[in-house]
């Protein structure tokens, strides 16, 4: 592996706003870290803060609901295009 080239990897704190969760973890936005808000972490020590729309928390496929978001009707127009009633 060359030295130099890769980013670095360190704690961040995730925030799925959508379940108000957070989350800390290790990723690579740790070196943008300047650049990002931060937040003081339950054991005292201030990590940087990503904002995420979907996580564990909130995505269908962990949670076991199913939600159909319906803009401009278009569930309506399949049903009554193919005569589901």
């Amino acid at each position: 592996m060359q030295q130099g080239i890769h980013p670095e990897y360190g704690p961040v704190v995730f925030y799925d706003r959508s379940a108000d969760k957070y989350i800390l973890t290790k990723s690579t936005l740790a070196s943008k870290a300047k650049s990002l808000p931060t937040i003081t972490w339950e054991d005292g020590n201030t990590y940087p803060l990503v904002n995420v729309e979907v996580s564990r928390y909130s995505h269908p496929f962990y949670t076991g609901k199913n939600v159909v978001l319906d803009t401009a009707g278009q569930v309506q127009k399949f049903n009554e295009r193919y005569g589901r009633q």
